[in-house]
């Protein structure tokens, strides 16, 4: 029963020192006192953490502020820059690591090709590179940690990724390879469940308890923020929007089924229609100029320059896009009813038009009662929101610590 009591203590203690380390970040300078009141803690209490926190470099003391009569209290900032994180983001194509602060600020950067690597080939790299970039870093000891974020299915608590079809990777301990090689601690989870993190810690809609993040790339993932805490399913596998069915009978499938919404609106499905329509039907777009009369050099930003200058062949790209799209949004909306609705990705940015029509076209599909809370947004996080997802499974737990 004492052991019982002292495990409680401690939980109670760490999340009071987590509360307390996310209300000076959100609201410093800010003193002791007015910590308490903030959030009805007791002085002592906050006395004690911030001690701690003091002693770790989290926090410092900067300067006096008013006096209400008595001494005048002394103001506290929170310091992201006496530690870090690693940072990883794995697709199908590139990994990208960095060194961050704890405000998410980018140090050091590099991107590699994962090479077609796949199984066990594509994990012993990840593992070099992860290795290779600890070698260039000097304070490995203030290190909080590595944040790997992935496509698939992923058991983030055993830190397991279970299923990713394109990596050919199944019941794969990432996060207990990665701890073996570094000796530090590592974190694991989907690719959009952090996003969803990241947009409610670093971005915009930290206000929001229910909301639906969209990520279209190479494929197409979502993750689900339900009462402030990401919705993972009964297996982990929540949020394959992507493997949800728009079209009967349509386009086969890697995941084995047909009709599968990533296979109409992913990058690789625009390009191979951008290029069959030049190639085959010999269409004429500003994109040939674009690039060069390369095709090899098309990439998602040519595609989107080419919309925002209303070429015929993006537009009508664009249209199957939003058809398609605005299908499996409304479903969703349906289903999970969220306060909002973000979507990323290279064909998201710099691409206004895209949100304004997705909104019109899905506020004409859902019931009555919902039609004038429709609220589709792009992403706060910028171009940048992969590191950032990363660095938010990590910072998301020590500022926003949940029982």
């Amino acid at each position: 029963m004492q052991k019982q009591r002292t495990g409680d203590l401690k939980l109670i203690q760490e999340l009071n020192r987590s509360i307390i380390l996310d209300t000076i970040r959100k609201n410093e300078p800010i003193s002791r006192s007015e910590i308490a009141k903030l959030i009805n803690i007791s002085p002592t209490t906050v006395t004690s953490a911030v001690s701690d926190l003091i002693s770790e470099g989290l926090v410092f003391e900067d300067g006096v502020g008013t006096s209400s009569g008595g001494r005048k209290p002394v103001l506290l900032r929170f310091n992201p820059n006496t530690h870090s994180i690693i940072g990883v983001s794995v697709t199908n194509t590139y990994i990208k690591i960095a060194d961050m602060n704890l405000e998410g600020e980018i140090l050091r950067k590099e991107v590699h090709s994962t090479n077609q690597l796949k199984g066990n080939a594509i994990i012993q790299f990840i593992l070099s590179v992860i290795e290779g970039f600890l070698v260039g870093k000097s304070d490995v000891e203030y290190c909080q940690g590595i944040s790997i974020i992935t496509p698939g299915i992923v058991d983030a608590e055993k830190g397991v990724i279970l299923h990713n079809v394109k990596l050919n990777l199944y019941n794969v301990p990432l996060k207990e390879l990665i701890e073996e090689r570094t000796n530090l601690p590592a974190f694991l989870d989907n690719d959009a469940n952090a996003f969803v993190l990241a947009e409610n810690y670093f971005g915009l809609f930290s206000r929001f308890n229910d909301l639906l993040y969209i990520t279209i790339g190479e494929g197409v993932g979502s993750g689900l923020m339900v009462n402030g805490s990401i919705y993972r399913g009964f297996l982990g596998s929540s949020g394959e929007i992507g493997h949800t069915t728009v079209v009967d009978g349509g386009i086969k499938c890697s995941c084995g089924n047909s009709g599968c919404l990533e296979n109409y609106v992913n990058w690789p499905a625009i390009y191979s229609k951008i290029v069959t329509a030049i190639i085959t039907r010999n269409k004429d777009t500003i994109i040939k100029e674009m690039v060069l009369g390369d095709l090899t050099k098309l990439s998602p930003a040519i595609f989107v320059e080419a919309v925002n200058q209303q070429d015929d062949l993006a537009k009508e790209i664009m249209e199957d896009i939003l058809k398609y799209l605005s299908i499996a949004i409304t479903n969703a909306i349906h289903l999970f009813n969220p306060e909002v609705i973000i979507l990323s990705g290279e064909i998201i940015q710099d691409n206004p038009l895209l949100v304004e029509s997705i909104n019109e076209q899905v506020v004409a599909k859902v019931i009555p009662t919902l039609k004038e809370k429709v609220n589709i947004q792009s992403t706060s996080l910028g171009i940048e929101f992969e590191l950032l997802g990363a660095a938010a499974l990590i910072l998301h737990g020590k500022f926003k610590f949940q029982m």
